[in-house]
């Protein structure tokens, strides 16, 4: 098995497509790291995971990247190298573009991206070191196109494709791989804990977030592409799907459409 022995870093560990990840792995008797700010959850999520003596938490809250030298280092002492990070942790969006307060757009650019570009930062010398490693980063299918009442979560995806994109090029020489994962709707607890206008969670579960694929399906999928070192893979509904390949051939056609679409 192709994670058998790997040490894999995953953030956004305690729930969702993070959760789903980590027990998946541990399946494939991978060596796995768990990050969230909630170590409680953490801590349940290893009781469900095979082979827990392979299984280390260490708590991380992508807002507070200033600590995060001190992480990786810790992470990288734990098993004695880091094989693959998975950047899959953050926050999503429920509120108009005049109804969100400009401290919102921030709070959701410090943990989307800034947080995951700090966390990168400090683990690409090792990777570059040892001329191997691999980062997978959940996006969104809002990572390659804009719909209403995401604007903030949007750009925080879209900035992610543009940095992954550049560190790729410039580190292939270095066998860094980079795999950028687009979900669709998946069924978690992203909509509930979605930021409205005012920063308060939204509480409450979307219907197209309920109708969506399950996280374990989900990973499934984000493994296959992660083993696979592809650069880009979408895992989402046909409609979703669509929806990329109409904004990028027909961009006219899919603005019109984009106004009319249920995004909840």
């Amino acid at each position: 098995m192709y994670f058998s022995n790997k040490v894999i870093w995953v953030t956004g560990a305690s729930s969702g497509i993070g959760k789903a990840l980590a027990i998946e792995l541990s399946k494939q008797n991978a060596k796995i790291i768990l990050s969230s700010r909630n170590t409680a959850s953490l801590e349940l999520v290893k009781m469900e995971c095979e082979n827990s003596k392979d299984i280390k938490i260490i708590p991380l809250d992508l807002e507070n990247y200033s600590n995060f030298k001190e992480k990786t280092a810790a992470a990288i002492k734990t098993f004695g190298r880091i094989d693959i990070l998975i950047n899959n942790g953050g926050i999503s969006q429920r509120s108009l573009v005049e109804n969100t307060q400009i401290e919102v757009d921030k709070r959701i650019m410090d943990i989307n991206y800034l947080g995951t570009v700090a966390l990168t930062k400090t683990i690409l010398p090792h990777f570059i070191q040892n001329k191997a490693g691999q980062f997978a980063v959940t996006t969104s299918i809002v990572g390659k196109i804009g719909t209403p009442l995401r604007s903030s979560y949007a750009a925080s995806k879209h900035a992610l494709h543009g940095f992954f994109d550049s560190l790729r090029a410039e580190n292939y020489k270095n066998n860094i791989a980079v795999t950028l994962i687009c979900p669709g709707f998946i069924n978690t607890n992203v909509s509930k804990n979605a930021l409205t206008g005012n920063g308060s969670p939204q509480g409450k579960m979307d219907k197209a977030t309920n109708n969506g694929m399950l996280p374990e399906s989900c990973a499934k999928q984000m493994l296959k592409a992660i083993e696979k070192r592809k650069e880009e893979v979408y895992i989402a509904g046909t409609k979703e799907k669509l929806g990329v390949y109409v904004k990028r051939f027909f961009p006219n056609f899919f603005s019109i459409l984009i106004r009319k679409m249920s995004v909840t």
